[in-house]
């Protein structure tokens, strides 16, 4: 049964789980569930996504239940006027704050420009010895991206050494690595924590907020930090 944050006549928002895929892809053939499936069983009625969300991120997935809705959803994430927050652990003791600036190429080589900013809310210093290290040291960051590429805070975050923990593609294999043998850890710790849009029918200005993940929150327990 997924989260419904949520509902009216047009708009569903669900808390989505990491590790679920927004819908079918030929890039993930051994995935059998689905967010788009399991939101329409659930609900009964056709639902289409408005946005997208990585299958290893979890956090805010916003759904339409008709046509006009759709497209105007779909209007104000292309024009950037929907504000996203985002919760992320990462590698390292990152800056007080920063804008990241930096473009990103697409698939076809194309540069985008690209840009993030991001507060470090705490930091944490685990005893357990890493490489030449004799502690292991993260921060709790908030990201705000201004623009959405595709991967742009992963990518932004391996960008400046500080990758987020649980990122196979763009992140650090040794401490994905090290966080599965330690505390059996292979969730990326990446969080669609809030969203504000304005409302396609009504508009009135909508804020979400979601809950983190139970395997979010495990890893902030032993690394004793609290939001």
């Amino acid at each position: 049964m997924l989260e419904i944050i949520y509902q009216d006549e047009n708009l569903i928002a669900i808390n989505k789980p990491h590790g679920l895929l927004v819908h079918q892809s030929s890039i993930a053939r051994d995935a059998k569930e689905f967010a788009l499936q399991m939101l329409r069983d659930q609900v009964g009625k056709h639902v289409s996504p408005v946005h997208r969300l990585d299958r290893k991120t979890s956090g805010i997935l916003l759904f339409a239940f008709d046509k006009e809705s759709e497209i105007a959803m779909h209007q104000q994430f292309m024009n950037t006027e929907t504000d996203k927050k985002y919760l992320a652990i990462l590698r390292g003791f990152a800056p007080d704050s920063m804008d990241i600036d930096y473009p990103l190429a697409k698939e076809n080589g194309t540069l985008q420009e690209a840009f993030t900013s991001f507060k470090t809310l705490q930091r944490a210093e685990v005893p357990i010895a890493f490489g030449k290290h004799p502690t292991s040291r993260y921060s709790l960051i908030e990201a705000t991206p201004k623009t959405g590429r595709m991967h742009q805070l992963r990518r932004h975050f391996s960008h400046i050494l500080h990758p987020i923990i649980g990122d196979r593609t763009h992140g650090c294999n040794k401490q994905n690595k090290f966080f599965l043998e330690q505390w059996n850890m292979t969730t990326m710790l990446l969080h669609a924590s809030e969203l504000s849009f304005t409302h396609p029918i009504t508009s009135k200005r909508i804020h979400l907020k979601a809950e983190l993940q139970n395997e979010f929150k495990r890893v902030m327990d032993f690394m004793n930090i609290q939001l």
